[in-house]
């Protein structure tokens, strides 16, 4: 049975098919693939390792987005600063933090990226500029706004991408950090991942406005609508919008049209769609589509991305053995990384 127009996204997501001649270098296509397959296979792990309960609390899977991830960071240099919501797993995989450390929060093992602290969630890392993983939806645009400020206060040339998903843009604290951006022409570029659905709900029932690009609009914000199904055209984008804002000239809000091949999270069935619409997606796979681009211009053979493939699995089998063996953090840690001052004086019993 074919969706109703309740059930269906507004998406119109083109489909992620192969350019006709490469865009990009083989080197960066070997690099996307890489990196979608690394986010793909450790989310993938991420959900049977959730179901055996190794992983507990709260999971969101970033499965079927890759690309609205891969295609940024490609674009984006080193000094950035990035920040996001909690399907936040795939963002520090793609920026270099080790699979290992990422599994290990995921386990909440001292050896986490977050010291054990954050889970699923809050995944930080400040050696590769990964402010967060955040919880309260669209807390992180103002943050993203604030960190932005900071590079332009200290002169760095460097900006900040904020992610959010298309709930967040019901929030009010968006729209104080779209004014509040524009006015100072703050280097950011915001990003939401518009999935249609948010927590469960499609967008058309919770929004008058369909298509959010028109949000940064209405504050004279560049704003467009990208294939977020498709790394090349995020790549292109997002570097637009980078030289807009290293050049000084402000903000830009781009909706990523994609789609999350599992629930909202682990504990979501995801009963609001049917089986024909996201099969429909599926066809639309950003990692198939960059495999068959690199193999139709013989970038590589299907023999080295096997071996790319194997690499990816000994490296999430890897971390999971890692994440297994690592120590839960001590008792004494509630008390660390809580205020700068070292010897806050607590009231312990």
């Amino acid at each position: 049975m074919p969706p109703t127009d309740e059930q269906q996204p507004e998406q119109n997501a083109p489909r992620a098919t192969s350019p006709a001649e490469p865009q990009f270098s083989k080197e960066t296509y070997l690099t996307w693939y890489e990196q979608m397959q690394l986010m793909r296979k450790f989310e993938e792990k991420a959900g049977q390792l959730y179901g055996q309960q190794k992983i507990k609390g709260f999971c969101h899977l970033y499965i079927g987005q890759e690309a609205c991830v891969a295609g940024a960071v490609s674009a984006l240099q080193k000094g950035d600063k990035w920040i996001t919501a909690y399907r936040d797993h795939a963002h520090p995989l793609a920026l270099g933090t080790s699979p290992n450390a990422i599994m290990a929060e995921l386990y909440a093992k001292a050896t986490g990226c977050s010291k054990g602290k954050g889970g699923s969630m809050h995944m930080f890392d400040k050696e590769v500029n990964f402010v967060g993983g955040h919880g309260i939806v669209g807390g992180q645009v103002p943050m993203g706004a604030g960190l932005a400020f900071a590079e332009k206060y200290n002169k760095t040339g460097n900006l900040c991408i904020c992610y959010m998903g298309d709930g967040a843009v019901r929030q009010g604290a968006l729209h104080e950090a779209f004014n509040m951006a524009m006015l100072w022409k703050l280097p950011v570029i915001f990003v939401v991942e518009n999935n249609g659905y948010a927590m469960g709900t499609s967008v058309q029932r919770t929004s008058n406005v369909t298509e959010l690009y028109h949000i940064g609009r209405g504050y004279d914000m560049p704003s467009e609508p990208v294939n977020g199904m498709n790394v090349e055209d995020i790549h292109e984008a997002v570097a637009r919008a980078a030289e807009r804002a290293r050049a000084g000239e402000g903000p830009t809000f781009l909706e990523f049209k994609t789609y999350r091949y599992k629930g909202h999270s682990m504990s979501d069935p995801a009963k609001y769609r049917t089986k024909e619409e996201l099969e429909d997606y599926r066809s639309r796979d950003a990692i198939e589509s960059v495999r068959h681009t690199i193999l139709t211009h013989n970038m590589a053979t299907e023999e080295q991305l096997t071996a790319i493939d194997e690499k990816i699995k000994a490296q999430v089998q890897e971390s999971v053995e890692f994440a297994e063996n690592s120590p839960f953090p001590t008792a004494d840690e509630l008390y660390k990384d809580v205020y700068v001052q070292q010897d806050y004086p607590y009231i312990r019993d």
